[in-house]
C-alpha cells in the first residue's frame, strides 16, 4: 500500500511538473503574449513621472490587491454564477455592407459599434477603428475565456475596406487581439498605441513605420485629424510577469467639425475633468460601462460613475461601451446599460444605445435608443 501511495504521489508530481513546464513554454513561445519593450525604451520611460521602479503607475493611488476574503468570494461567485450573466438568446447584430463604409470627405461623422469596446469611426472621409478586438475569445487561448455572445460580426475582417488608423487603449486581451491584428494589419495605414504596446505589434509583423507610440497628453496629426492620447486609471499586461510594463489610456479624435472621446478602461478619477477642461466639450463620449465589481472598483467604473465621467469631460452625448459582447465580470449582462441609462437621465445627458452593427450619425437628433437587449 505504501508503494501504491508513493507511485500516486510521483505520478501527480510528474503531471504538475509537466503542466508547469507546458505553461511556462506557452507563455514564452506563444505569439499571443506579444513582445517586450526594448531596454532602450525602458530607459526612456524612467524619465516619466508616471513610471516608477520599472512599471507605469496611475495619476492617483490605485490598488488592485484584494484581501484573501475577497479573492475567496470572487472564486465562490464565479463557481455559483449569477442570474442573467449571459444572454439566453442571440443578441441582434445588424449587418454592415462594405460599400456603406466608403463615404465622401464631406459626409457627417458616423459611428458603428462592433460590441464591447470595438468602435469604427468614420470622420472627415477617414476610417478610424478603436480597440478592434474582433476575435471570439478575449484570452490567449480559447480554453482560457468565454466566447462572444453573438455568433457573427457585423462585417468580417476580410470584407472591411482599408482602415486609415487603429487606436489601441491598452494591451489587455479584450482590447488588443493577436488574431485581429494579424488579419487587419495589411488594411491599416497607421497604428496609434500607448508607450510600450508597439512591442506587441512588432512581434506580430506590423511594419515599423506604421507604429506610433504615445505618452499621456501627446498630440499627433493624422492627415486632417488631431489625435490625442490622454490618461485613464487602469493597468496593463498580457502575461504573468509583465504587469504595467506598457502604458494605458484614453483617446480624443478631433475632426473638422466633431470632437470625440473614447475612455478606454479605468476607474473613476479627476483625469476626466482635466480632459474636459483641456479638450472639451465633446460631441460624443464613448464611455466604459461594464465588467465592474465593487471589489475592483478602482480600475473599472460603476455605471453611475461612467455617466458622471461623461459629464466631467463635457460630453453632449454618451454611448456606453465595454459591455454587450463578453462576460468578464459578475453582473447581469444587461445591468451596465440599464444602470448607466438611469443615471444619465438624472444627469440630463442624452444616451445612445445602438445595437451591434448599427451605424448612426453623431450629431443626429434621432440617436439609437431602443432596448434591443430585452428579448421580448
Amino acid at each position: 500500500m505504501k508503494k501504491v501511495f508513493k507511485m500516486i504521489g510521483l505520478s501527480v508530481g510528474a503531471l504538475l511538473l509537466v503542466l508547469l513546464i507546458g505553461g511556462f513554454m506557452f507563455t514564452k513561445l506563444s505569439p499571443e503574449f506579444g513582445g517586450k519593450p526594448t531596454s532602450k525604451q525602458q530607459e526612456s520611460f524612467t524619465q516619466l513621472d508616471h513610471y516608477k521602479d520599472g512599471t507605469f503607475v496611475n495619476l492617483i493611488p490605485t490598488s488592485m490587491d484584494m484581501s484573501f476574503g475577497n479573492i475567496l468570494s470572487v472564486i465562490r461567485d464565479y463557481i455559483q454564477g449569477i442570474p442573467n450573466g449571459v444572454p439566453d438568446f442571440l443578441p441582434p447584430v445588424e449587418s454592415v455592407d462594405s460599400l456603406s463604409l466608403v463615404d465622401p470627405a464631406d459626409a457627417p461623422t458616423q459611428i458603428t459599434w462592433f460590441g464591447h469596446s470595438a468602435v469604427l469611426v468614420e470622420i472627415d472621409g477617414l476610417r478610424v477603428f478603436l480597440d478592434p478586438m474582433l476575435g471570439n475569445v478575449p484570452a490567449p487561448h480559447p480554453w482560457l475565456g468565454g466566447s462572444r455572445f453573438n455568433e457573427q460580426l457585423p462585417i468580417s475582417i476580410e470584407q472591411l475596406p482599408p482602415i486609415d488608423a487603429v487606436l489601441i487603449s491598452h494591451d489587455h486581451y479584450d482590447h488588443l487581439d493577436y488574431g485581429s491584428v494579424k488579419m487587419l494589419k495589411e488594411k491599416v495605414k497607421d497604428f496609434y498605441v500607448p508607450l510600450g504596446v508597439g512591442a506587441h505589434l512588432r512581434r506580430w509583423g506590423v511594419a515599423e513605420d506604421a507604429i506610433h507610440e504615445l505618452n499621456w497628453w501627446d498630440e499627433i496629426q493624422h492627415e486632417n485629424l488631431k489625435i490625442v492620447f490622454t490618461p485613464s486609471r487602469h493597468f496593463s499586461g498580457r502575461g504573468i510577469t509583465d504587469r504595467n510594463t506598457t502604458l494605458w489610456g484614453s483617446w480624443i479624435i478631433q475632426g473638422k467639425n466633431d470632437n470625440l472621446y473614447f475612455s478606454g478602461d479605468g476607474g473613476y478619477g479627476p483625469h476626466f475633468r482635466e480632459v474636459g477642461e483641456r479638450y472639451g466639450p465633446f460631441d460624443l463620449a464613448m464611455m466604459e460601462c461594464g465588467q465592474y465589481d465593487e471589489r475592483w472598483a478602482q480600475i473599472h467604473m460603476m455605471p453611475e460613475e461612467s455617466a458622471q465621467a461623461a459629464v466631467d469631460v463635457q460630453a453632449k452625448r454618451l454611448m456606453p461601451i465595454h459591455w454587450g459582447a463578453f462576460r468578464l465580470a459578475l453582473h447581469a449582462w444587461t445591468d451596465p446599460v440599464e444602470r448607466i441609462t438611469v443615471k444619465a437621465q438624472q444627469l440630463q445627458i442624452p444616451v445612445t444605445t445602438p445595437q451591434i452593427g448599427e451605424t448612426f450619425i453623431v450629431n443626429s437628433p434621432d440617436l439609437p435608443s431602443t432596448s434591443w437587449w430585452n428579448r421580448n
